[in-house]
Formats: structure tokens, C-alpha cells, sequence
């Protein structure tokens, strides 16, 4: 085969990947790991060669196969997939009373992780708290901006609302990735709408495992305010953002200064940050 052929070849084989990517539902849900797939010109070495940089050393391949199954539905890298699971067993093998509560849900690949792990350990009686928008991001303030000083307001007005940073997912949608892992839909509570305004109405009680992923000051200070009194003593501090949105940062630390909470925040990763309530 000439040089000619096998280029017109790959290029034909190319097209057809194209068309079966475009058409299916986990290039609309994830379109840049459906590009990192397509691009790879062998069926199996590229793939291997992919996750090989995708994946820490240390993960076992049921942690590999977990985040394969919720990849498509969250933004959070592999290492804060990891950290949630394994943040659900603790709670879990320590009986830390209470429901788990994820504030900024987008597709839910998150809350599913965390719903496969409990189905996993055969716990099926911990209440999940779903809360979001689930209309995209709210209008961010002049606190919220990234860690190199790119303001959040500009961001968004860059790109249409299909982009990533916009957070744009229906609650139809999620709610059917959700349910779709098998986790009693009676023990899930979806709540709809700005946190500054469903909470603290809408909250358990008594939370064992708090993750806060809404990315601005202003949510992330008011779910603190009135989530963090509910986590129960041993239970499991989440912070999505710490790292990468300064106003999400800003509202942790004066948080902690203003009620004088001494926590060891954790790095999982560039942005993420886990701690432990004393008690």
C-alpha cells in the first residue's frame, strides 16, 4: 500500500470514528475525553498508554473501573474520585451518623461514585443530599476569580453555555445518571435552586460526609455557615475548589477564622482539599 493509500485509509477510518463519537451519548456529556479516545490510532495500546497518565500508579483497577463508569459525568479528576470513595468508606466503617450532602452536583458523577461505593459496602439507609442550580452557575462576584487572576464574570462571558465552566446540566438528566447506578431513589433528595436560598430550610440534620463544589464565595461561605455545625464529629469536610477559585477560598478561610474551627485541610490535588471534623 503506497503512502497515499494508507493516508486516505486513516483518513477514512478517522471520519467513521467522528460520525460514531457524534452520535453517541458520551461525546454530548464529555466531549474532550471523547476527543483524547478518537485521537488515539490504535483500538487498545493508545488507551492503555492514556489511562496510564490518567490514573496515579497506586490505583487498583476497581478504582479505575469506577471512575470509567462516572468519568462522563464530572469535571473532578481520578484523584478526587478516589478521595471521595475513599472518604465514604471511612464514614461508613466508623457508623459517623448522618447523610452525605454534595452542594454542586452537575451530571452527578460525584454522588454516583459515592452511591456505587455505599452499594458496594451494602449500605443502603444513608440519605443523599443532591444540591444545585441544575440551570448552570449563578452570577459570580468580584471575589471570585482563578489562582492566576482570570475574574470568573469574564470566563463566563468567553463561552456560550455549553462550555464546561458554565455547570449547565437539567435536573431530568441528572437525575437519571443518578438513579441509573441502583441506589434507593427514596433515600435521594434532589433540592433545586441557589443554595443561599434552599438552605438552610431543606438540610439534614446531621450530615457525615460534606462536599462543596459551587465554586463562589458567595455559595460556598453560605454553605458552610449553615452545613458545617450539622457535620458530625469524625465526619468528612470535601472542598472542590479551595485551590483553584480564590472566592470559594477566601469564604473557607474566613470561615474557619470567624468561628474559630482549626482544620488540617489535605491536599487530593492542585484545587481539592479534605479534612476530618475533630470530635
Amino acid at each position: 500500500m503506497t503512502e497515499v493509500e494508507q493516508l486516505s485509509k486513516q483518513i477514512r477510518e478517522l471520519k467513521a470514528r467522528v460520525a460514531a463519537m457524534e452520535s453517541s451519548r458520551w461525546w454530548r456529556l464529555h466531549p474532550r475525553f471523547a476527543l483524547q479516545r478518537l485521537l488515539a490510532t490504535d483500538a487498545a495500546e493508545p488507551e492503555a498508554e492514556h489511562e496510564q497518565h490518567a490514573f496515579p500508579l497506586d490505583f487498583e483497577e476497581a478504582d479505575k473501573n469506577l471512575y470509567r463508569r462516572v468519568g462522563p459525568y464530572t469535571m473532578t479528576t481520578p484523584p478526587r474520585v478516589y478521595a471521595l470513595v475513599r472518604a465514604v468508606e471511612y464514614v461508613v466503617a466508623r457508623d459517623v451518623p448522618g447523610a452525605i450532602v454534595e452542594c454542586g452536583v452537575w451530571r452527578g458523577g460525584s454522588v454516583m461514585a459515592a452511591a456505587l461505593t455505599l452499594l458496594r459496602l451494602g449500605v443502603t439507609d444513608r440519605d443523599m443530599y443532591l444540591y444545585d442550580t441544575f440551570a448552570g452557575m449563578p452570577p459570580p462576584s468580584d471575589a471570585d476569580t482563578t489562582r492566576s487572576g482570570e475574574r470568573a464574570a469574564d470566563l463566563l462571558a468567553q463561552n456560550d453555555e455549553s462550555a464546561d465552566i458554565w455547570a449547565i446540566a437539567s435536573l431530568d438528566d441528572v437525575r437519571a445518571a443518578v438513579l441509573s447506578v441502583g441506589y434507593p431513589q427514596e433515600r435521594i433528595r434532589f433540592v433545586e435552586g441557589l443554595v443561599e436560598e434552599t438552605l438552610p430550610g431543606t438540610a439534614p440534620a446531621e450530615i457525615s460526609l460534606l462536599r462543596l463544589d459551587t465554586d463562589w464565595y458567595s455559595s460556598t461561605k453560605h454553605e458552610l455557615e449553615h452545613l458545617y455545625p450539622r457535620l458530625s464529629p469524625g465526619g468528612v469536610l470535601i472542598l472542590d475548589d479551595y485551590g483553584h477559585w480564590q472566592g470559594a477560598r477566601r469564604a473557607v478561610d474566613e470561615y474557619l477564622a470567624e468561628n474559630g474551627v482549626a482544620l488540617l485541610l489535605s491536599r487530593i490535588d492542585a484545587t481539592a482539599r479534605i479534612a476530618v471534623r475533630p470530635g
